[in-house]
């Protein structure tokens, strides 16, 4: 399955992203991980039908985010069976 996974820049932790994301997928029936990194970027790596759909809103990001960078790569992987926050 189209795999896509986004290392996103800026001002995107403490903001809500993962729960903004969390909620993108749950509507989209999209499946994969979202983590915070050491750096303060995120990492997002997701699958499902509407995936560019929900890529296209993650990159606009929540209302108190500022994205300043998307680094995307898209490959095949094994379906994932949800979408979840990671620590």
């Amino acid at each position: 399955m189209k795999t896509a996974r986004l290392r996103i820049s800026g001002r995107v932790q403490d903001v809500g992203f993962r729960a903004f994301a969390r909620r993108l997928a749950a509507e989209r029936d999209i499946t994969g991980n979202i983590r915070n990194l050491s750096d303060g970027s995120v990492e997002i790596v997701a699958q499902g039908e509407k995936l560019e759909s929900f890529l296209a809103a993650v990159k606009e990001g929540p209302r108190f985010s500022e994205i300043e960078k998307v680094q995307e790569e898209t490959y095949e992987e094994e379906p994932f069976e949800a979408f979840e926050g990671r620590f």
